[in-house]
């Protein structure tokens, strides 16, 4: 906890962003951490609650009011021990993560929750300024050797997990950067690729070793998905020279619509945008679709779906209109109803406050064009009753759409790979694999993160990845001093 009555002397701190017409002109980061007086007011309002529900509603189990007292004592450096100890990278979830443990916190109940996602931003941007955050070699190696398939959040954190527990480490990237979605899939301005760079340095010099460009597989995938590779490892190969492999891929299966005029060029899913406009920034060649001076529409009402307006209106679209098929949600949830769980609310993103109409309860029926190219679309509007769509009759519309950005959601992980694994899977096309040891029905092969579980978190994708590699170390040693 911080002050004992600082609850109930202190209001909410919020982060501070840059104006809109500022940060709409460049792809650069535009929040800005505490200041050392903003973060012990914050902290400060962390009560003595008795039971810590923020630690639970966290998915890595942070120790939330342990950090939080630490900051307010001005104790910066063990509060960054702490947050290491759960979080491997506080600096990917401190700014993108949506803080389910703010859902939980006990404040909640009847007033603004602490702000603990800005608490945990200011802490690691600290600990980096600092140069506090230094790579933990092992003291002694195991003999033993690990792949994972996979950069993302889930396979960086297994792979930092097992290197530190003496296990030599290759982590294979089918692209030419290492950080799979959280590089390709989140967009410069909500997560500065310097900070994954930052950490691949701490992580080398722990002892993992990364080979980019290459695909571990038998074909090649979809046309939605980013691969660079220039190199393919069969699995055969690959699980006959290391003692365990780890899939921790990304869920990369985007849901299609296929409805009338899904062929038409201007239709593409989210990620056929998104990703080779991140390998633009980074300086890897131009983005071939450009939302400038188009009329833009986007379905799908979550976080890809924003990461696409913000886009579309840092290449200058003339509209950008978000369609979502669910009604819309209340502006504020009932607490007494809902805490400590994670409510349904209205929430509006930073992309949002840039500029977008946003429609709730549209179906989508047909993309209309000429000479093969989008031109608008045709929608319904629908009402749910009893968890029932309808349409309502007499509502249809059409809408303006040189461009559509297809954002809702993914279905599963590439089935190739998980194929050439020969790996069991579940009813939704995941692998099969339970988390008391995360091993699939293949021998040596273990699955972390959406390849597991589906579409997920960043920081869901940081536990199992540490679950998983204490799972790998308990297969390969007997026992395992990693925590879970």
């Amino acid at each position: 906890m911080g002050k004992l009555t600082g609850f109930m002397e202190f209001m909410r701190v919020n982060e501070v962003s840059l104006p809109v017409a500022e940060r709409r002109r460049n792809y650069r980061e535009f929040v800005m951490h505490l200041n050392d007086e903003q973060a012990n007011i914050q902290a400060a309002r962390c009560m003595d609650c008795g039971i810590p529900f923020c630690t639970s509603g966290c998915p890595v189990n942070n120790i939330i009011p342990d950090w939080n007292d630490l900051v307010y004592r001005g104790n910066w450096r063990e509060a960054l021990d702490v947050l290491h100890s759960t979080n491997n990278f506080p600096e990917f979830t401190g700014r993108i993560c949506p803080a389910p443990c703010e859902a939980a916190c006990t404040l909640n109940i009847n007033n603004n929750a602490v702000g603990i996602k800005s608490i945990e931003h200011a802490i690691i941007d600290k600990g980096g300024e600092n140069g506090w955050v230094v790579p933990q070699p092992p003291q002694k190696k195991t003999g033993k050797k690990v792949a994972i398939v996979g950069s993302g959040p889930a396979g960086l954190a297994a792979a930092q997990q097992l290197a530190r527990a003496g296990h030599s480490v290759t982590v294979f990237e089918k692209n030419s950067r290492i950080g799979g979605l959280l590089r390709y899939g989140i967009p410069d301005f909500k997560l500065d690729k310097r900070l994954i760079d930052w950490r691949i340095a701490q992580m080398q010099a722990e002892g993992v070793t990364f080979q980019t460009s290459v695909f571990i597989g038998k074909e090649a995938l979809g046309k939605c998905t980013a691969n660079d590779a220039k190199k393919t490892i069969s699995p055969e190969e690959l699980l006959n020279n290391f003692d365990a492999v780890v899939l921790s891929g990304g869920a990369e299966s985007a849901r299609d619509l296929p409805i009338p005029g899904r062929e038409l060029k201007g239709v593409h899913f989210a990620l056929e945008f998104l990703i080779p406009q991140n390998k633009e920034v980074a300086g890897d060649g131009k983005n071939p679709i450009s939302a400038n001076g188009k009329h833009v529409v986007v379905i799908g009402g979550g976080d890809t779906g924003s990461d696409c307006v913000g886009t579309s209106n840092r290449h200058g679209a003339l509209s950008v209109t978000q369609f979502e098929v669910m009604p819309r949600p209340p502006e504020r949830e009932d607490r007494y109803l809902v805490w400590p769980n994670w409510p349904i609310k209205l929430r509006t993103s930073s992309s949002h406050e840039e500029g977008a109409q946003r429609e709730w309860s549209i179906v989508t029926k047909e993309f209309v064009g000429s000479n093969g190219k989008v031109e608008k679309l045709r929608a319904v509007r629908v009402e749910w009753k009893d968890g029932k769509m309808s349409e309502i009759t007499g509502s249809e519309f059409e809408i303006k759409a040189d461009l559509v950005l297809l954002a809702m959601g993914f279905v599963s992980p590439e089935q190739k790979i998980l194929d050439a694994f020969g790996v069991e899977k579940d009813a939704r096309g995941n692998v099969k694999a339970n988390t008391d040891n995360y091993l699939s029905s293949t021998n040596k092969v273990f699955a972390a993160g959406d390849m597991r579980r589906g579409q997920s978190l960043v920081v869901w994708a940081i536990r199992e990845g540490r679950q998983c590699a204490r799972a790998v170390d308990e297969y390969l040693m007997g026992s395992s001093v990693l925590p879970r």
